[in-house]
Formats: structure tokens, C-alpha cells, sequence
């Protein structure tokens, strides 16, 4: 829905399906009674998740005009389309594939350029632009070598540009400029702030213009595609993880030109080892699952910090005064400020929000909690009511003075 800090929604990967009839059916059971409660008497946008077999069914023109028809008749529309997991996301072992397939491949390159151009079509006529989050290019521990690594980047990087092109064109024929918003994300090439910023001037630009200026494109024109069409998807659960200031990474992006695709609001879990550890630590067990990566940043007692991949090597590394505070990647409720015992980065969620509401810094935001599934037991209710808790927390920062 509109508010006066930009455009607010929700994600709908939370809803199981990864062809479309299934993720459809979730969309219709649910949907109509979140904006019953929160958006009752405008239209209301949405953020869709569309899996690359989704994105192939709703090339069936049936499929499409069922899904057109019904956002007239329940009066809702499309601005950004979420585009990081590929395949299954619900119901099945994510962890890692996540990134599969990544940067590096045709199949990862071919899903995204399909994306786009159903958002074009599904943009609204007001709205002249929309995002799609994606992968930080891939997962880094599948590259066993710096020079492997290396390589990678710079081959997602190319598969990135040269989709530069094509965006362009979509443009050129439709009027709608779509943006990649790249997701840092932990363990991704690309895991936060400061190593998006460094790979945008270092590597992007750098190897962008030219590559674009060899399809006709003059060096300021190249950087202005760049520029525009490759944008940052501002990650609050991910920032937080990465212990990364919310208003320093905001005026740095500023000031060097990045464009934010888009917020997506959501919390990670935090874990302050100064009193109640061991007690802490049994509650967070409750939270290790077999479907998500979860991973850890953990500062240590004498400040310096260490990540690791997942729980299980967090709670093996684990020893009694070692550590002042674990962050994890879980995107938990945003309206609880604490689980219990464990804490959460709500802070840093309301610091980034109030900076929205001073001086907005992106037009879209994307509510993305979608553990709803793999929480404890006492944190689960449906999930239309779930919704209707985190979109309208959300409204209440953005309209507390």
C-alpha cells in the first residue's frame, strides 16, 4: 500500500509453492483477508516471490489472465518480485542452494531476464519502475581457492551487465526501468555492506562500462545503465547480522551514487552473552532447524568477530566467556522485540525506518519474515493473522513521530 515513506508490502514467500497453481491458491486463501485488515479501502501492493517454474507456467496465457483478473477484481497490484530462491523454498532442505543456480550460469541469467519481463507487464501504469532481490552473486565456500573466487565474481558480475543490456531495452519498449536489487547476504561473494560497496566501484563499474561500451553504448551511458538498473536490496536482518550501522551504510550509498532497490524489513535473532548465558544459549537450540542457513557472527570477548556457516558450528565453537554476542540470521517476527530470554535486531529495523520517514532513501518496502514455519511452537499462528501483526507494526513505526 502507499504511505507517505514509500510504497509497504509484504513478501509472499512466505507462502508455500513453487509452480504457480500452488503459490496461487496461497496468494488467493490469504491475500484477501491481510488487506481486509490493512488496507481496507485502497489498493494494496504486493511482493511476489516467483520461482523459475512459476515463471515459466504464468508464460501460459490462461495462467497469466487468471493471475491479472484477479489483482483487478481484489484490487491489488505488483511492485517488486523477489527473485533469490529459484527452486523450492518451503518443505524442503534450502540451506546453501539458496544461491543454486548463481551468478555464474545461463539458468540463474535466464530466470531473472524472465522476471523482468513479467513485472513489466505486471507494473502498474503509474509506477514507471520496480525491483527484483537476488543473489549475492553465490555462495562463497563453493569456491575452494582466491583465485576461484575471484574468477566467479567476476563471471556473475558479466552475467549481471550484459542483463544490464537487456533491462535497457525493456525499458525502450515498455516505458517500465526494472532494477537488480543484489541481497548481501552472510557467506554470500557479496556479505555485506562494506563488500557491496568495494565490488560496485572495484569490479562492477570497472568491468561493466567497458563491456557495455562493447555492445555500442558510450562510457557515460554505460555507467548511467549501471547505475540505474543494478541497485542494492537493503536487507535489515542481513545488516544487523553483519553488525552494520544502518545511517552509515545509508550515507555512504548516497554518497556514491548507489540506488536502493528497496528495504526489506525483517529482524535477525541476537544472543547478548553477558548474563543468563547458558540458559540463553539452551533457548536458542530450540531454534536449529534443518531447512535454513542460519548463520552467526559472533563478537568475541576481546572484540574482535568470527562467523560461522550455520548453528551447529556456532554451538561447537562455543565455550564459556568466549564470546560477547552472537548475531544469527533467522528473519523472525518483526513486532517482537524479544524471544524470550534472546533478543533481536528490532533496533536496528526502527533506526532504518525512522531514517526512511526523515529522508526517504527507496521508494519500495518489502516486509520478509518468512519462518513462520521452523519457529517454536509458541511463536506460530496463522499465517494471514502473522502478516496482518508485521504489516501493521511496520505502519505504526513509520507513522510514530
Amino acid at each position: 500500500m502507499k504511505t507517505a515513506q514509500g510504497l509497504l508490502s509484504y513478501c509472499s514467500n512466505i507462502h508455500p509453492g513453487e509452480i504457480w497453481s500452488e503459490h496461487f491458491a496461497n496468494l488467493q486463501k490469504n491475500i484477501p483477508a491481510v488487506k481486509a485488515a490493512v488496507s481496507p479501502d485502497a489498493p494494496m501492493g504486493l511482493g511476489l516471490r516467483i520461482a523459475d517454474l512459476a515463471s515459466k507456467d504464468l508464460q501460459d496465457e490462461q495462467a497469466w489472465k487468471a493471475l491479472t483478473d484477479w489483482l483487478k477484481a481484489e484490487d491489488l497490484y505488483v511492485f517488486t518480485l523477489n527473485g533469490f530462491p529459484f527452486g523450492g523454498f518451503h518443505g524442503v532442505v534450502v540451506k546453501d542452494d539458496v544461491h543454486t543456480p548463481d551468478w555464474t550460469t545461463t539458468e540463474r541469467y535466464d530466470y531473472t531476464l524472465r522476471l523482468a519481463h513479467i513485472l513489466a507487464k505486471l507494473l502498474p501504469e503509474s509506477q514507471a519502475s520496480g525491483g527484483i532481490s537476488t543473489s549475492p552473486l553465490s555462495y562463497r565456500f563453493w569456491w575452494k581457492s582466491p583465485e576461484a573466487l575471484q574468477e566467479a565474481t567476476e563471471k556473475g558480475t558479466l552475467a549481471l551487465v550484459d542483463l544490464v543490456d537487456q533491462l535497457a531495452q525493456i525499458e525502450q519498449t515498455t516505458g517500465k526501468s526494472i532494477h537488480i536489487d543484489i541481497e548481501p547476504e552472510p557467506d554470500g561473494i557479496l556479505e555485506n555492506h562494506r563488500e557491496f560497496v568495494d565490488w560496485y566501484g572495484a569490479c562492477l563499474l570497472p568491468l561493466g562500462i567497458p563491456h557495455l561500451m562493447d555492445k555500442g553504448y558510450s562510457a557515460a551511458k554505460a555507467e548511467e545503465l549501471i547505475r540505474r538498473h543494478i541497485q542494492i536490496c537493503f536487507d535489515i536482518c542481513h545488516f544487523g547480522v553483519s553488525y552494520d550501522n544502518p545511517a552509515t551504510c545509508i550515507a555512504e550509498l548516497k554518497d556514491k551514487g548507489i540506488q536502493v532497490g528497496k528495504i526489506q524489513v525483517s529482524s535477525a535473532l541476537r544472543l547478548d552473552f553477558s548474563q543468563q548465558a547458558e540458559e540463553k544459549l539452551a533457548l536458542l537450540k530450540k531454534y536449529q532447524e534443518p531447512v535454513y542457513l542460519h548463520q552467526v557472527k559472533a563478537k568475541k570477548a576481546d572484540g574482535s568477530f568470527i562467523q560461522y556457516p550455520d548453528l551447529d558450528q556456532a554451538f561447537a565453537a562455543y565455550e564459556p566467556g568466549a564470546f560477547l554476542e552472537w548475531r544469527i540470521h533467522y528473519h523472525v517476527p518483526l513486532f517482537l522485540e524479544s524471544y524470550g530470554l534472546l533478543g533481536s535486531t528490532q533496533k536496528e529495523i526502527r533506526e532504518t525506518l525512522a531514517i526512511q520517514k526523515q529522508e526517504a532513501f527507496t521508494g519500495q518496502m518489502e516486509i520478509e519474515t518468512y519462518t513462520w514455519g521452523v519457529l517454536p511452537e509458541e511463536h506460530q499462528i496463522p499465517i494471514h493473522e502473522s502478516i496482518i501483526r508485521e504489516i501493521q507494526w511496520v505502519q505504526e513505526q513509520l507513522k510514530a513521530e
